[in-house]
């Protein structure tokens, strides 16, 4: 089934202005969801707006928005106060600076869009600018829906690639997490190489086309008997957590490990020629 666009608008970079589609680049129909029920009659249940000083349920026309400024203590924000630095959604894609495409953190990546040429004018600018960028990454930003986002644009095989971005402030600082200052700045040199020759070992192109969300897939086939009426296997007991060993001697046996399992099958390939040759014999 084609991919539908869910808005239309402009990336503009300088005084270029193409006419774009854009298509959310994932979906939210990989996972699966589930509602809340009343298990003695199975009625799906209703979530109220309670009020707890006045005791009763309280209306959406008598819901208002408040910001906490101190525990228990509420200034009250209208919509007029919302008006007032609302964006007019513009549905520009307004880029206003360039930079290398590593300079992107993925950290600050919030949701990921393909953008693609409206009408068959746009398409020769829209590849013209997709080639242009080739290694770097654009950053604008975009009003729309009542909201500014920050967003940077990259290219992607035929297409241009769009991430909304996470503000700065929105990112909490390394330093908050206490439990690191126990983590000391510099180890010994023989245990970092030994570290990297047992990566080394793992080593391979990526392709996380390979990597499977078993607990969905597992949890499918429970829905799916269930629905069939077939009777449930129960999962497997749990692993045991690991147990915590001495760093160098879990490196030294990861790296035999690993280095003896890419021996057999090489002994295997060797011993075929041979064979062969005692067969001509």
């Amino acid at each position: 089934m084609a991919a539908r666009a869910t808005w239309k608008g402009f990336l503009k970079i300088s005084l270029v202005n193409i006419p774009i589609k854009v298509f959310p680049a994932t979906e939210s129909s990989g996972s699966i969801s589930f509602n809340q029920l009343h298990g003695e009659c199975q009625t799906r249940i209703q979530q109220k707006r309670w009020c707890p000083h006045c005791n009763r349920e309280v209306p959406n026309s008598e819901i208002v928005k408040g910001y906490e400024f101190e525990k228990g203590r509420y200034v009250i924000v209208t919509e007029d106060d919302f008006d007032k630095v609302r964006p007019e959604s513009t549905r520009v894609i307004d880029l206003v600076q360039f930079a290398e495409a590593s300079a992107i953190d993925p950290m600050y990546v919030d949701r990921t869009y393909y953008l693609a040429p409206d009408g068959g004018m746009a398409a020769d600018a829209f590849a013209v600018m997709r080639d242009g960028m080739q290694g770097k990454v654009g950053v604008g930003k975009l009003a729309l829906y009542g909201r500014e986002y920050l967003v940077a644009v990259r290219p992607f095989e035929r297409g241009i690639v769009m991430h909304t971005l996470h503000h700065a402030a929105e990112i909490r600082s390394i330093d908050q997490v206490e439990e690191l200052g126990s983590v000391p700045e510099k180890v010994k040199p023989e245990e970092i190489k030994l570290a990297r020759q047992v990566i080394q070992t793992f080593e391979q192109p990526l392709d996380l086309a390979t990597y499977r969300d078993e607990y969905r897939e597992g949890l499918q086939k429970i829905i799916d008997a269930k629905i069939a009426g077939e009777e449930v296997v129960s999962a497997a007991e749990p692993e045991a957590a690991p147990k915590v060993v001495n760093l160098m001697d879990a490196l030294r046996k990861s790296l035999d490990t690993v280095s003896a399992a890419k021996k057999k099958p090489a002994k295997a390939v060797a011993e075929k020629p041979v064979a062969a040759k005692r067969k001509r014999a």
